[in-house]
């Protein structure tokens, strides 16, 4: 059970991630500050919840299903957990907050582009990690060879 908990939760918190990253990107883009208005609240208030309790229930599980476990694969996954823990809690929750305090504020401004531009960016890095750790994942599920 352990095993289908942790990839249900792993994969639907790296959609989440990626689903926040493109709404950002298309409302900033394509539609109205209302809009921009509408997502940031939705993260910030919303998203923020059902991630940090997807990343909890990754993490819990992942670090279960790796105490009797060794390997280069499982090495590189633990590498990597506490730069996505650390851009998470000291990048990309912090940017949300702030951003839909700018948004609701009607403030768009050169601060809230900038802390934009850096939360796309590291969100692009989570992503990388993450996907990263997915596909090692399946490597040690015996899922995908190399």
């Amino acid at each position: 059970m352990k095993p289908v908990v942790h990839a249900i939760a792993g994969t639907t918190a790296m959609l989440s991630i990626a689903t926040f990253w493109a709404s950002t990107l298309v409302s900033e883009l394509f539609m109205d500050q209302a809009s921009v208005i509408i997502v940031k609240h939705s993260i910030a208030v919303y998203g923020l919840v059902v991630l940090a309790a997807l990343m909890a229930s990754t993490g819990g599980t992942g670090h279960r299903l790796a105490r009797d476990r060794t390997g280069q694969l499982l090495v590189q996954k633990k590498k990597r957990m506490p730069i996505i823990a650390r851009n998470g809690l000291l990048v990309m929750i912090p940017s949300a907050i702030f951003l839909n305090l700018k948004a609701s504020a009607g403030e768009f401004d050169w601060q809230f582009y900038t802390i934009q531009g850096v939360e796309l960016m590291v969100g692009l890095v989570q992503l990388t990690l993450m996907g990263m750790n997915f596909r090692d994942g399946l490597g040690l599920a015996g899922r995908l060879s190399k």
